[in-house]
């Protein structure tokens, strides 16, 4: 396999900034999903994703970044994997994924994150209705934790991996003529399903997405 798609977190020729159509009306703030967000449209040189706390209200000022609408408008396909190596949040309410989204859905979660879980991540293919809650251990996945991600998007089966450990395979798969963008953010947790961030706590949240690579 070819690497066909190398994450530069500060190219607008690769990525649009603050706007997406998995929010509604194109963001900025997605209530609905439980997410405190408000969207800014500021790239991420260096991988680093944040969220800083607003001076009113309870949003907070978030990354996104997404390849739908940009110039080059990189999509995933089936057959793809996908690799990356992050950094995870320490900060309660902190909400990181890499996911896809097109046509209001085809969204496989590559990964999701909340440190009040703090040795587990979250798997899922919408487009099956299949996800998976791995429990990595504290050695392997905890706050803080640099972590190695793979996720092969199969037509019959897509599969999450840890480092070299096959984490969950769905063997349903997303079916041979997927597609989709790349979404790269941080959200944060409203309180519905996982805590909000105190209000006495850090004012600025953050993780990392050292790299990102698309191999076809």
């Amino acid at each position: 396999m070819a690497v066909v798609f190398d994450a530069d977190f500060g190219s607008a020729e690769q990525w649009v900034a603050g706007r997406t159509s998995s929010y509604p009306n194109m963001g900025p703030t997605n209530r609905g999903d439980h997410k405190l967000d408000l969207l800014r449209p500021a790239l991420c040189p260096g991988g680093v994703f944040t969220a800083t706390r607003g001076f009113f209200g309870r949003l907070w000022s978030c990354n996104l970044l997404t390849t739908e609408g940009s110039s080059q408008g990189f999509q995933v396909q089936a057959g793809d994997v996908l690799r990356a190596r992050v950094v995870l949040p320490t900060g309660i309410g902190a909400w990181p994924a890499i996911w896809t989204w097109r046509d209001g859905n085809n969204e496989v979660d590559v990964f999701e994150y909340h440190p009040d879980n703090p040795d587990l991540l979250e798997f899922s293919n919408h487009l099956a209705s299949t996800n998976q809650y791995w429990h990595g251990g504290s050695t392997d996945v905890a706050p803080g934790a640099t972590v190695e991600l793979s996720t092969s998007i199969g037509a019959d089966s897509v599969e999450w991996y840890v480092g070299d450990t096959l984490c969950y395979a769905d063997n349903c798969g997303v079916g041979s003529d997927w597609s989709a963008y790349l979404i790269v953010n941080l959200s944060v947790s409203d309180g519905t399903y996982h805590p909000a961030p105190s209000f006495w706590g850090p004012r600025k949240l953050s993780w990392t997405c050292q790299s990102l690579r698309v191999e076809r």
